[in-house]
């Protein structure tokens, strides 16, 4: 009798099993959402929950004598952003942000160009792992070498010596709000510094999207008698937008929220992320910290819309 009650409740499990399948067969959306509700949950109580926790206590009085924060609403943190010297540090960081996604594009497209039209094989995996080995190594490690690279007697200087450029390198360094004392010590020296940490963030994108022109409308430019100068500007160009947008995401949010390479390179003078750093670990204002977190979030919402208007999620 225990044996055909087992057999029984085997059949029946076995039924339910079979219909709740069949369930989602015949409903692909809702095993979708099965799937994906349990991460969203996660995503939206740990990430998006801390994160407003954190632009919440933007809103939170900062005592400047006793050094306490109280939970007193105030909108005196966010209007403090606009304040000269607060608003300059945003516009700095803006600036150069925009500024290297500008110049990791002008470096990175020929690199990718070559990779997408004149590589196979074993070029094309050299030419890959030739740009992924630098982000394979410390990000700390890369900022502290350039420091060495850039100082006052460092390897660049050494090469500026002896291809006699030693007077055009005094001469850019004399530039104000290029310049400084030493590379190092320079906007220019932290341009650099930056082009080249986020710089295959930008190749590997405009490789992909060149990668996905196809070869016919190339040789019907040709037949159509179009000189190569022509093709590149009116065919390869406009196609490579979308990759290019992609890239310019990644170097320009990288750079936004950047707070080491600002502390190590370049003249005294904050960023949007050590800005955020300084106010929160030294200070302990972290109302004013959260108001300067918002910043890079308005920015970057603003830049994606821009960017989204020209394919740059079709091409991610």
């Amino acid at each position: 009798m225990s044996l055909a009650l087992k057999k029984t409740a085997l059949t029946q499990d076995d039924s339910l099993l079979r219909r709740f399948s069949n369930l989602l067969y015949r409903r692909p959306n809702l095993y979708l959402a099965m799937l994906l509700i349990p991460p969203l949950i996660w995503f939206g109580a740990v990430y998006l929950g801390s994160l407003l926790t954190l632009l919440w206590q933007g809103f939170y009085t900062f005592d400047d004598f006793t050094m306490a924060v109280t939970p007193d609403l105030t909108l005196a943190n966010f209007s403090a952003l606009f304040k000269p010297s607060n608003f300059d540090i945003i516009l700095r960081t803006l600036s150069m942000a925009v500024i290297v996604s500008l110049a990791s594009a002008v470096v990175a497209f020929p690199i990718a160009y070559y990779m997408a039209r004149y590589t196979s094989g074993k070029t094309k995996a050299f030419f890959y792992i030739a740009v992924m080995m630098p982000m394979w190594a410390s990000y700390i490690v890369k900022a502290y070498a350039w420091t060495l690279l850039l100082a006052k007697g460092g390897v660049a200087q050494w090469f500026v010596q002896q291809l006699n450029l030693e007077p055009v390198l005094q001469l850019i360094l004399g530039i104000p709000g290029v310049g400084g004392s030493t590379l190092s010590t320079s906007h220019l020296g932290r341009f650099l510094v930056f082009v080249y940490i986020w710089l295959p963030f930008m190749i590997l994108p405009i490789q992909a999207s060149l990668e996905r022109l196809p070869p016919s409308l190339l040789q019907a430019s040709a037949d159509l008698g179009a000189r190569p100068r022509q093709t590149f500007m009116q065919v390869i160009l406009p196609l490579s937008v979308p990759g290019i947008a992609a890239g310019s995401i990644f170097t320009f949010s990288l750079t936004l929220g950047d707070f080491i390479v600002p502390q190590l390179i370049g003249p005294p003078g904050y960023f949007i992320g050590s800005m955020v750093y300084a106010q929160q670990g030294a200070i302990g204002n972290m109302p004013m910290a959260a108001a300067f977190t918002l910043v890079p979030i308005v920015l970057i919402a603003i830049y994606l819309s821009i960017v989204k208007r020209l394919g740059a999620f079709d091409a991610l």
